[in-house]
Order: C-alpha cells, then sequence, then structure tokens
C-alpha cells in the first residue's frame, strides 16, 4: 500500500510529534505532498521499549486523514495512554515506533477464517469491545482460540460470553512497518 519513502515520512511525523512535545525540536514537520497523506484510514500508532509496549493508541476505522491521525495518535501513544507513564525526554533514543495502517473491517463468522499473522480482531459486544493487531498473536505465539479469548478479554468480556450471539467478531489486516524495518530495508 504504502511505498518506503512514504512509510519513513510516516514514521518521521510520529517521532516529529513526540520530540516537538518533549520539546526536543521547534517545529512541527508539514504535511507532505503525498496525495496517500490525504487518504484515510484506520491507524495505530505503538511505541516500544526494550521490546516491551510503551504506548498504543488508534482508531479502528477511517476517521481522519493520515497526516492528521499520525499527529494525534503519536501524541497520544507518548502522552496519554493511560496505561503507562508518559514518555520523557530521556527516553526518546529507546523508544522504538511502529505504526499498523489496518484495513477496512470483515465479519467473522467462523473461527477457521482466522489467520495468526495476517489478521488482527476486534470485538463488540454490549458489554464492551476490544481489539488486536495481528502482531500481538504471532508475537505471544497464540493460536486461534487463544488469540479469540485473548481479544475477548480486552473487551472485558469473560470467556463464558464467547458464544454469545449479540458478539460480533471482525478480522482486518495491517501494513505494519517501524524504524528498525525501514532503516534495514
Amino acid at each position: 500500500m504504502l511505498a518506503n519513502e512514504e512509510k519513513e515520512l510516516c514514521l518521521f511525523i510520529a517521532r516529529n510529534i513526540i520530540n516537538f512535545n518533549l520539546g526536543l525540536n521547534k517545529e512541527l514537520v508539514k504535511c507532505p505532498p503525498n496525495e496517500i497523506f490525504q487518504n484515510r484510514y484506520g491507524l495505530f500508532v505503538s511505541i516500544h521499549k526494550n521490546n516491551q509496549l510503551r504506548g498504543c493508541i488508534g482508531y479502528i476505522k477511517p476517521y481522519k486523514k493520515l497526516y492528521e491521525s499520525l499527529i494525534d495518535l503519536a501524541y497520544s501513544a507518548a502522552f496519554r495512554d493511560s496505561r503507562f507513564k508518559q514518555v520523557e525526554a530521556f527516553e526518546v533514543e529507546s523508544i522504538l515506533i511502529e505504526i499498523s495502517i489496518l484495513s477496512p473491517l470483515s465479519v467473522i463468522s467462523d473461527i477457521d477464517d482466522i489467520e495468526i499473522g495476517r489478521h488482527g480482531l476486534y470485538i463488540q459486544h454490549p458489554y464492551g469491545s476490544g481489539l488486536l493487531l495481528p502482531q500481538v498473536a504471532t508475537k505471544n505465539n497464540w493460536n486461534k482460540k487463544t488469540f479469540l479469548e485473548e481479544t475477548y478479554r480486552k473487551a472485558g468480556i469473560s470467556k463464558e460470553d464467547l458464544k454469545n450471539k449479540q458478539a460480533k467478531i471482525y478480522s482486518f489486516e495491517a501494513e505494519i512497518f517501524d524504524e528498525s524495518t525501514i532503516k534495514n530495508s
């Protein structure tokens, strides 16, 4: 979907917004002229430190243009993810930024349709909702059943509700890239 140059720009924008808000650079990068930055995508920005999640915030659906989403979500992943303390200036050199650009959601009617490493899951239920990106199942060596159970858990829904007909299960794919993969390509 994105060319390497566009991926590099996405990562540069994300890091720039974090550095700007820490007072480490004076200017925000302007929206690149590439048309792709005007398109709307579901998007997540994840921050890792020492191979551990340090922040992750995203939009499931394509609410905003790519450039605007990168600004909002990089800031939120670094400073507003309530599971973690805010990123501080001394950490900037040791964090790794990862971006996941999501495909549209597709309804899953059979667990056998889930492909580990390819699909992320989103569960919508009257008791809550939850999402796990495709790379989560791969990094944790989960099978389909565990991936589904963990997505329910993230939504705050018990295993007993797995068969509840009110639950809607969606899959999506993601184009995932980070600073280490782009630098090494």
